[in-house]
């Protein structure tokens, strides 16, 4: 049994032991301790009654709701959005534990580490080379852009602004280095030309380096200077270090300030700018999602840090998107959200610049996310207008009919109320009767039969669990008499009998380095281990039922495989063998009572 990504498996085995993955996750997560499991509700899906459980004496976690499941160095790579060696730091940092960087037995992950290793490299020599460029006294119009933004020294300092002076001096630095040409336009610092010479990515521009929590550069932001036909901002091309979805600017400070203090609240912009303009004005909670619409990745990796978000986009953000459905990702990740007002036409920089008192009041004006799409509906009509308030009516009692509570519907009707001079019972009675939301056309499928593929499935599922979870009854079965189709079945059974064979205890948190991928299959069986579903004597007779079940479907696939082999030898001989074992197969099948 081979050891996690290619590193020594006494090593991960000491790393777990040293990294109880009920402390763990209790850094994440409040878990609440019910019979023999831990309780959440889980991080990974909206929900309000807890289905995520914590196995401490197997070391991991299985979502009863959304069937998400793994060990203490999965659950990490998800929650720091990191890769496997990234939580194997992250774990072994906590544990006090060297890193086996030189432990790799894998020649494909050592070769995905050298990449990984160089890229990061060039990117820093990048970025140095960026800086030494903005004070070498070549870099005047940087220099008056950082001077009309009225950034100070020490905050370009803090962020390691940089400038790029033309297309050719990097590659001419990079290329004196050592760098292959390929590793060069893999990093995304310099691209191809039309003439195939190699360029600086972010040629002439003033340059804001993309640093990850882990203090790494992982990509460069690049703003120009001068009116141009392309765009004012450009990002380095996405790389095995760089997922634009996955990273937030300022990320690495923020990581910093939570080492300091509790963080109560992370204000999310959408530029460079922004964040560095709020963060010298003492916003050092801020953000930035780059211009992109957030993503899932990007909402866990804000909850990493506090569980309420602000999101100050443009004062015409409203406008621009009415319909905020992107925010909505932030809510499903079970994060309060709320939205700040600003003037429109005005970004943060521009209300920070007048004060950070200025931009303060609008923080303490931030609305919940269902206030904010109303907030938005009465920026697009004129509610002076008869005409218009009812359009306004009509589309934001559609916004109240999505309130969670009947209590947050009765104060968003107030509110209304105040806002049109309708009476409440008027309104009330509108909600009501909102015709039903088009809902998608179900298509009927009948219940799955319990003969056939599925019965087969759901008893090897069964035994498999009461194996793995080392129910009593099932201690005798050795999986003799039994061959499983599915490629996930066949993995886990092989995996117990290695077990047997070698006097080790089984743990189901080894499955999780053995299978490398999300294995739905998988999660299917850790289902089974929740109640008392492999315990009693239900349980017990359900799992003989399903040995035989097993057994006779074995049976049956041998008599078919044999009867074809029959039909076709010419050798009157092993004819007659192979009717033998059909008849012995045929007899060992009704005694097990399925050879009806």
């Amino acid at each position: 049994m081979s050891g996690g990504r290619g590193i020594d498996p006494r090593y991960m085995q000491e790393l777990k032991q040293k990294n109880n993955i009920v402390e763990v996750i209790g850094n994440y997560v409040a878990l609440d301790r019910k019979g023999g499991n831990y309780w959440a509700c889980c991080p990974f899906h909206h929900e309000k009654t807890p289905s995520f459980a914590v196995n401490e004496a197997d070391q991991f976690y299985h979502c009863f709701g959304c069937g998400v499941s793994g060990d203490v160095v999965k659950f990490v790579q998800e929650m720091e959005s990191t890769d496997f060696m990234g939580a194997v730091r992250i774990l072994a940092a906590r544990a006090k534990m060297p890193v086996p960087e030189g432990d790799f037995d894998n020649e494909r992950a050592a070769e995905l580490k050298r990449k990984r290793d160089t890229m990061v490299k060039i990117l820093l020599d990048s970025a140095k080379f960026y800086l030494a460029n903005l004070y070498g006294g070549s870099a005047q119009a940087h220099l008056e852009y950082i001077s009309r933004r009225k950034l100070s020294p020490t905050t370009v300092k803090k962020f390691g602004l940089g400038a790029s002076l033309d297309f050719y001096s990097l590659p001419d630095y990079l290329a004196g280095k050592g760098y292959t040409r390929e590793e060069l336009t893999d990093s995304g610092v310099l691209t191809e030309s039309k003439n195939g010479k190699l360029i600086d990515s972010q040629g002439g521009r003033l340059i804001f380096p993309i640093i990850n929590a882990f203090d790494e550069v992982v990509a460069f932001g690049g703003r120009l200077l001068e009116k141009a036909d392309f765009a004012k901002y450009k990002n380095t091309k996405e790389t095995m270090v760089f997922n634009k979805s996955k990273t937030l600017y300022n990320i690495n400070l923020l990581k910093k300030l939570k080492r300091e203090q509790t963080i109560r609240e992370v204000i999310v912009v959408e530029g460079y700018m922004d964040t560095i303009s709020l963060y010298q004005a003492g916003f050092r909670n801020v953000v930035a999602s780059m211009g992109t619409s957030l993503t899932k990745d990007q909402a866990r990796l804000v909850k990493r840090y506090s569980e309420n978000v602000l999101i100050s986009y443009d004062g015409d953000f409203a406008g621009q998107k009415a319909d905020l459905r992107g925010l909505e990702i932030l809510k499903d990740e079970n994060l309060n959200v709320k939205v700040v007002p600003l003037p429109d036409g005005l970004d943060p920089d521009d209300v920070v610049k007048q004060g950070a008192d200025a931009y303060q009041n609008c923080l303490d004006a931030a609305m919940p996310l269902i206030d904010y799409k109303i907030h938005s509906l009465e920026q697009k009509y004129d509610l002076g207008k008869s005409e218009e308030k009812r359009a306004f009516l009509s589309e934001a009692l559609k916004v109240v009919r999505t309130a969670e509570s009947e209590s947050e519907k009765e104060d968003l009707l107030k509110k209304l109320r105040e806002k049109t001079g309708i009476t409440y019972q008027s309104l009330e009675r509108d909600l009501h009767n909102l015709p039903a939301e088009r809902k998608q056309t179900e298509i009927y499928l009948p219940p799955p039969s319990e003969t056939g593929a599925d019965k087969y499935k759901k008893a090897a599922r069964f035994v498999l669990a009461a194996k793995l979870f080392s129910a009593p009854y099932a201690e005798n079965c050795d999986f003799e008499g039994i061959e499983f189709d599915d490629n996930v079945h066949k993995i886990i059974a092989e995996y117990i009998s290695a077990c047997a064979r070698n006097g080790d205890r089984v743990r189901p948190s080894e499955l999780f380095e053995i299978l490398d991928e999300d294995s739905p299959e998988f999660n299917e069986i850790l289902d089974l281990n929740y109640g008392d579903k492999l315990s009693g004597p239900v349980a017990e007779r359900f799992f003989r039922d399903s040995v035989r079940t097993l057994e006779e479907e074995n049976l049956r696939d041998r008599i078919e495989r044999y009867k074809r082999l029959f039909e076709t030898e010419r050798d009157a001989e092993k004819r007659k063998e192979i009717a033998r074992e059909i008849n012995e197969y045929t007899k060992r099948l009704k005694r097990n009572g399925g050879g009806k």
